[in-house]
């Protein structure tokens, strides 16, 4: 563990998170693997990790003080998700995702939503250890591709709110939600002005899961990250009243709060999933024998475990630069967040195949919980935006007036 540039509390608190993984968190994975690929995504995590989660005082980060939770020093407040997210996917990044998701969320309600809205939702969300949150912007027809420079009608989201007496109706469609499948809460994203933009024609809205004509309609079965449950939503005239829409017409242009810090996130994840292939690789090489002595002892495998561990360190040092940056609120902000998702998702991948390889077999077995890493590992090279649309957004923050313009429809 690297303590360079930490806090007193941000060495505490990973403290914390590394002691919950390691007593907790990494002891059920093990002995419970069967459990992940249970088809009823009810029964895959049970209430007492995040309870455990809750006692370590990790569920509730960003919701702020006054209402009972745990509000991080503003300065540094997308470091410390970055430690503090890597400690838990080092044990689960399904886990992980669960949570994070929890405080990107309270991130944008003590922003965007009306004081009463956030006592009640904030309220909620302290009181129940089970309670979760959503972020609904994906549909089916549209994901990170509505991020490339096509800022036009023809981009819009396909899901609609149009202003009724007293609120909004809202109609449409969201797949592949993080905690969409068993959320309490959703940030959801329409459509409110199809005339213009969709930075300039989207809005957001809280909506409860309860709503009348908001349906979850199942839970996407992931190759990877399976104790976070994904779900796909469907609304079909549902009525939100006017105090639930958060940000009119603006919602994305605003929502860097929320994105800039998922960067972040996603990328220190996906650097938790390196370290735990790491070490388990390293273990298994230094104890395992084959041809006569440990694995370690051939030299194939020593220059593969060196390998493993400087892609690693890259991952953290551009993780740290870029984190910096979005604390700071620095001009290269958005460049440096895009280029540490993508980075750490190509190279923890080729970590992750390092360690099943060199597993042998054994790699191979779901029992031996190597291959896991490799199938969270792959997730991550689709998750916030693929690889590619990726890369077109940092040449787009890079040259905007020339890295490319929309060409009309077909």
């Amino acid at each position: 563990m690297q303590d360079r540039g930490l806090t007193d509390d941000q060495r505490m608190m990973r403290q914390s998170c590394r002691d919950f993984v390691d007593d907790v968190v990494l002891p059920f994975v093990k002995q419970n693997w069967k459990q992940e690929w249970s088809m009823t995504p009810e029964a895959r995590l049970p209430a007492s990790i995040l309870e455990g989660a809750e006692k370590v005082g990790i569920r509730t980060l960003g919701v702020p003080e006054e209402f009972g939770g745990l509000e991080l020093e503003k300065g540094t407040e997308v470091k410390t998700f970055a430690v503090i997210s890597e400690e838990i996917a080092r044990g689960d990044s399904g886990l992980a995702d669960k949570l994070v998701q929890n405080w990107k969320v309270s991130v944008l309600l003590r922003q965007f939503a009306p004081k009463h809205l956030q006592e009640k939702w904030f309220k909620r969300l302290i009181d129940d250890s089970q309670f979760l949150l959503a972020h609904c912007l994906t549909e089916p027809r549209g994901a990170s591709d509505r991020w490339l420079p096509y800022n036009v009608p023809e981009a819009a989201m396909q899901t609609k709110a149009v202003k009724t007496n007293g609120g909004w109706v809202i109609n449409g469609r969201k797949q592949f939600i993080s905690n969409g499948y068993d959320a309490g809460l959703y940030v959801v994203y329409a459509n409110t002005n199809s005339k213009v933009g969709m930075l300039q024609g989207t809005s957001s809205f809280l909506v409860p899961r309860e709503t009348k004509g908001f349906t979850v309609a199942r839970c996407n079965e992931t190759l990877g990250c399976r104790y976070m449950n994904n779900g796909e939503l469907v609304f079909e005239d549902m009525f939100v009243p006017d105090d639930h829409l958060m940000v009119q017409d603006a919602a994305l242009a605003t929502a860097g709060i929320y994105f800039r810090p998922g960067k972040i996130i996603q990328a220190s994840k996906n650097l938790g999933v390196g370290v735990r292939a790491f070490e388990v690789t390293a273990e298994y090489a230094q104890n395992y024998v084959q041809g006569g002595r440990i694995l370690i002892k051939h030299q194939a495998v020593a220059l593969r475990l060196a390998d493993m561990a400087t892609r690693i360190e890259a991952v953290r040092a551009l993780l740290d630069h870029a984190s910096r940056a979005v604390d700071e609120v620095s001009p290269d902000a958005d460049v440096l967040c895009n280029m540490v998702k993508l980075f750490a998702s190509e190279e923890i991948m080729k970590v992750a195949q390092h360690a099943v390889e060199l597993h042998g077999g054994n790699g191979m077995m779901l029992d031996f919980g190597v291959e896991k890493l490799f199938r969270d590992a792959a997730i991550f090279l689709h998750m916030d935006a693929s690889v590619d649309i990726s890369k077109m957004k940092i040449i787009k923050s890079m040259f905007p007036e020339t890295a490319g313009k929309y060409a009309g429809p077909e």
